[in-house]
């Protein structure tokens, strides 16, 4: 049995989760690692229903491909993705084989493809348009300001920037150093212009009262002087993109594919990209190749001489 209830039922009883529970211990004879990681993917659906008013029973395809678009919005990995769907299933499977269910909606819901995914990206100008509508003479404004240069600067993933410590800065150096996922740790060169982001909003910090404990943490709450939070940013970046007219579905990875695409549009190659994302495997890296075919295939069609006008004259090198 677990160790504790479901803090957010999401309108299942609390008897039919345990149930549930004692069902993956039991007979599929989880490890208690195991155990645990389907209770905090399936707290998420649950959350999402209480959410969104949706009962479980009823619930359609398209609610549910819905629930895992929030999931990539709040910057979950696709791996991580197919995860929470692969428990998704497992629990819609165990409600028809208790007769809970007469159908199982999960049937036609479709796991990510990994490496396939084409991921939103956000020009420079509309990067320009997200912090000309912020209002830089409020503290939060100057904060968030920071913030956005900072995740576009050094392709930062949320949980990097909300965790960035004061001594992890070395400003002058034009370098910060990161501590990213699997405990693996980064340098990552900073930009002039986040650079100074950073110097407006440090003039504000140094007038927050900071919470014991909180001291070296770069971006804070100005009411609560604690560091920020992941949904925080989320939700800053979406309000901003909304008030400057951007239509993409955005969140804060939104900035890091940005930052990718980027650099391999100015030329960077893969394992460069590789090394400042803090990405294990290069295939992971290589699903921003994508944005670069549009200019490879117009190289291709000025430069081949297969595709040279009959008469054009070929150049010597």
């Amino acid at each position: 049995m677990p160790k504790k209830e479901f803090s957010n039922t999401g309108g299942v009883p609390q008897a039919l989760l345990r149930r549930y529970v004692a069902y993956l211990k039991l007979e599929k004879g989880l490890s208690a690692n195991t155990l645990d990681a389907y209770q905090r993917d399936l707290q998420k659906l649950l959350n999402y229903y209480s959410d969104e008013g949706i009962s479980f029973r009823e619930v359609t395809l398209a609610e549910l491909d819905h629930f895992a678009s929030r999931l990539i919005d709040l910057g979950l990995e696709h791996r991580s993705l197919g995860r929470v769907l692969s428990g998704v299933r497992a629990f819609y499977r165990f409600l028809v084989l208790e007769d809970e269910m007469e159908t199982d909606p999960t049937e036609l819901l479709d796991s990510p493809k990994l490496g396939k995914h084409l991921p939103d990206v956000l020009s420079m100008s509309e990067i320009d348009l997200m912090e000309q509508v912020i209002d830089v003479s409020v503290g939060e404004g100057t904060r968030d300001r920071a913030i956005i240069e900072v995740l576009f600067s050094c392709g930062l993933r949320v949980s990097e920037l909300c965790n960035l410590k004061l001594s992890q800065l070395f400003l002058n150096e034009g370098f910060i150093h990161v501590h990213g996922k699997g405990n693996k740790d980064r340098l990552v060169p900073i930009s002039p212009a986040a650079i100074r982001e950073l110097e407006h909003w440090f003039e504000v910090r140094n007038g927050i009262s900071i919470k014991p404990g909180e001291e070296d943490y770069v971006f804070l709450s100005l009411t609560r002087g604690k560091h920020l939070s992941r949904i925080t940013v989320f939700y800053n970046i979406k309000k901003y993109a909304a008030a400057a007219g951007i239509q993409k579905n955005l969140s804060p990875h939104t900035l890091r594919h940005s930052f990718a695409t980027a650099l391999l549009e100015g030329g960077a190659n893969l394992r460069a990209i590789q090394a400042m994302l803090g990405h294990e495997s290069i295939s992971t890296t290589e699903i921003y190749t994508h944005v670069d075919r549009q200019h490879l295939r117009e190289e291709i069609l000025l430069h081949h001489p297969r595709n040279r006008k009959k008469n054009e004259p070929v150049k010597n090198n």
